[in-house]
């Protein structure tokens, strides 16, 4: 049997909730004196804070009870000094909403420092209403940037077109639920790299949830060989204009290859060609280790997602059976003709900086950590 005790500090915990998520406390049950109790305490301890919540359950409460405490709460705060909304007069209904849900979403493709946008839209809370969290995520840092707010449908439809008509990379709707997963394995990241979200995230944190697994991808067949070989036809899709290595990482090894390229020394081409592989099969051993692997894999699997939502079957069969490869460590990385093409890649931007003809800044494929 529950103490008067107990279900006073039960009744008590739900008001603190209600006024945290902003959402009409479930009570019933509560006999009248542990109502009573409950909410003198809530003033007791919350002050200012309680005002609001007081007037929706004077108003609004479904029991005769819980108004009549919630009036006798206001008057106590209203002795201490503290306003109160006044009620409406004439009162009129208010639609409470009980619960918050995600109820759209949409996802941009993945960038060549791996980021994308990320749009959530919510319904419903005190007042109900729709708010959009806009996000960028980055698969190495985490939450990038947050904005967002209140927002009407007509608004909404508003940005969406803009969106389209300017977004360089792919731009789908998708479940809310995947993208609110995607989020969750942002935050983990922060967990793991002990850092915190940007501050502005803290009004939207409690729609999400840490994720410590990323979802898993559709199955794939990794012995499509066929597939694999023409990974590197992916490097020279619009949407992946701007993957490759980041020049920073390969900086000594570009040189190496201008050299290698230019040596004035006359030896046979395939001793050329033999070394110039060299540096590359080098390269791609050493960038792609296995957390980069990973790293990689999952940005083609989200592509592979993004590509099918265009109704691009091939690209997203290639990105599948080439993130399938990536996970496979028992697969050597400059087997993967994708891996190679990005090392290329990277390794001709590093050259082009090392002779002048590119600011590094520029060529850079490193995510920008957001500033304090």
């Amino acid at each position: 049997m529950t103490s008067p005790q107990d279900a006073e500090a039960a009744c008590l915990a739900a008001l603190e909730r209600a006024i945290e998520t902003r959402t009409m406390p479930e009570l019933a049950g509560y006999a009248a004196d542990v109502l009573d109790a409950a909410l003198r305490e809530l003033v007791k301890q919350r002050g200012a804070d309680t005002a609001s919540l007081l007037r929706v359950l004077a108003d609004q409460a479904p029991s005769k009870a819980l108004r009549k405490s919630a009036r006798l709460a206001i008057y106590r705060l209203g002795q201490a000094g503290i306003a109160v909304p006044p009620a409406m007069v004439p009162p009129r209904p208010v639609v409470v909403h009980q619960s918050e849900r995600a109820v759209r979403a949409w996802l941009s493709g993945i960038d060549g420092s791996g980021s994308r946008a990320v749009w959530v839209l919510f319904e419903g809370g005190l007042g109900g209403g729709l708010s959009l969290c806009s996000l960028i995520l980055n698969d190495e840092i985490g939450v990038l940037e947050v904005a967002g707010g209140p927002i009407t449908r007509k608004r909404l439809d508003r940005e969406l077109g803009s969106l389209r008509e300017h977004q360089k990379l792919p731009w789908v709707e998708t479940d809310p639920a995947r993208a609110e997963r995607l989020v969750g394995e942002a935050l983990h990241l922060h967990a793991q790299l002990g850092t915190e979200p940007p501050q502005g995230f803290a009004r939207w944190r409690r729609w999400f949830t840490v994720v410590s697994e990323p979802a898993a991808g559709e199955p794939t067949d990794a012995s499509d060989e066929g597939l694999l070989d023409r990974s590197a036809e992916l490097v020279d899709l619009p949407e992946l204009g701007g993957w490759f290595v980041d020049p920073s990482l390969v900086q000594e090894d570009a040189l190496a290859l201008l050299q290698a390229r230019e040596s004035r020394l006359v030896v046979a081409n395939h001793v050329k060609a033999e070394r110039e592989a060299a540096i590359i099969h080098g390269v791609v051993d050493r960038v792609f280790a296995s957390a980069a692997r990973l790293r990689w894999a999952r940005r083609l699997e989200e592509m592979a997602l993004i590509f099918r939502d265009t109704g691009r079957d091939e690209p997203a069969r290639i990105a599948a059976a080439t993130a399938a490869a990536l996970i496979d460590e028992g697969r050597s990385a400059h087997g993967i003709p994708l891996a190679r093409a990005l090392a290329l890649r990277g390794l001709e931007m590093a050259a082009e900086v090392a002779l002048g003809r590119a600011k590094a800044a520029d060529v850079s494929r490193a995510p920008v950590r957001p500033t304090a």
